[in-house]
């Protein structure tokens, strides 16, 4: 049976900017990880994509080497150079065996997150599996570890007190927006309605702002935002040519290249030299760092989040070791898990030899079951039923039990 093997790029080891080398639009997700996948050599596939992280969920019989990551990488992206290809290698982390699961349940119990806590993170898990299933690129092995890591994040959020007082990267980015003393009638030009700029939407209303304007690629779902905020919509090719100004521009797409670059920053601005607030949690950053160096702005980004998230850290360091308790557990439940569904693999074709058993015993016993009167034949007709079944059942029983043991004393 394959294992479970990651390939993980976090902001703890690779600049939060450069992960988004790694970032898939979803327009090519398809055709990308399914070319991954093939030219990989993998028989399962999750990928997951957030704003401080990228992760390859992977099942093969491989080891996971320099050879493999570098075949491995090239089919990730066949237009990379042969540097960009040793980036990545230097830069990725690896896990496997238990120490795959242990990552994994980390991640979703956000314990490994930039912002300790944050419930987003098993959220971003669950669409990101069900997304790769339904692509049909996943299997039962992550089928199985996906479930059983949803459930040991539950299991963390409902028995420690990691996420009282729950903070996340868009909450962390408003605090430092408040710290501005913005006023309320503040002009916001919101770029991408997804579900980052949906929750900064909803804090901003929440804190009586009240002048948006919203631009995405789908003018349906820069409508719905509009409508909710009381505001004004526009396609994202438009945004050029908007010139009723702005103060805040709040901005996180899927994008892979710059969504604000020099011109369409200067075209907006126009006379304007009053500072300007970007509010940039993209992944890669949607804009340009040009601009920095041109305009008078203050920028609140993914990475200048991590000091406060460091102090969120702190707070909530006492209760790791009760999340890490739960979380050895269910490894070792899990471990149980995957042993027993082996077995239940190893044994599906028992059924099938059952019936070939006693279809070869009817031929061989022809003349006597002729001898037999209709009742006499459904009798021995239910007692070979019965005895099917606990062929079946005894040995798999018996099988659970000498793996719980098994488990127990290693």
């Amino acid at each position: 049976m394959n294992k479970i093997k990651i390939i993980a790029f976090t902001y703890k080891i690779t600049d939060l900017n450069e992960i988004g080398k790694l970032h898939i639009e979803e327009s090519a997700l398809e055709s990308r990880l399914h070319f991954l996948k093939q030219n990989s050599g993998l028989d399962e596939l999750l990928y997951l994509s957030t704003c401080n992280r990228v992760e390859f969920i992977i099942s093969n019989k491989e080891s996971i080497n320099k050879t493999f990551l570098t075949k491995f990488f090239t089919a990730f992206n066949p237009s990379w150079a042969p540097s960009e290809i040793n980036w990545a290698i230097e830069n990725a982390q690896v896990f496997e065996d238990d120490a795959a699961f242990r990552h994994l349940f980390n991640v979703a119990s956000s314990i490994d997150s930039l912002v300790v806590g944050e419930r987003e993170i098993i959220t971003q898990v669950r669409n990101s599996y069900e997304k790769c299933s339904a692509l049909n690129l996943t299997g039962d092995l992550i089928r199985l570890a996906i479930k059983r890591t949803i459930e040991t994040a539950k299991d963390v959020y409902t028995h420690t007190n990691i996420a009282r007082n729950p903070v996340s990267v868009v909450s962390l980015a408003y605090r430092k927006l408040r710290e501005l003393n913005i006023k309320s009638d503040a002009r916001f030009l919101i770029i991408g309605s997804g579900v980052t700029n949906t929750t900064m939407a909803k804090y901003l209303k929440k804190h009586e702002f009240t002048n948006f304007t919203i631009f995405n690629r789908t003018l349906a779902n820069a409508e719905k935002l509009a409508e909710e905020l009381n505001g004004k919509s526009y396609l994202l090719s438009e945004l050029i040519n908007y010139k009723e100004g702005f103060d805040i521009i709040v901005t996180c797409t899927g994008s892979s290249e710059i969504i604000v670059t020099p011109e369409i920053y200067k075209s907006l601005i126009g006379d304007d030299k009053s500072k300007k607030v970007v509010i940039d949690l993209a992944i890669p950053n949607d804009l340009d760092a040009e601009i920095l160096n041109n305009y008078d702005v203050n920028l609140i980004a993914i990475n200048h989040l991590q000091e406060v998230a460091k102090e969120n850290l702190l707070a909530r360091e006492q209760e790791m070791q009760a999340c890490n308790i739960i979380i050895e557990r269910n490894i070792i439940e899990f471990k149980l898990i995957l042993k027993t569904r082996k077995v239940e693999l190893a044994m599906s074709q028992v059924p099938k030899k059952m019936k070939e058993i006693r279809e070869t015993a009817n031929e061989v016993f022809a003349k006597e079951l002729l001898s037999l009167d209709s009742q006499s034949k459904e009798v021995l007709d239910k007692i070979l039923s019965y005895m099917e079944k606990k062929y079946i059942s005894v040995p798999m029983k018996m099988a659970k039990e000498i793996l719980i043991e098994d488990i127990k004393n290693n």
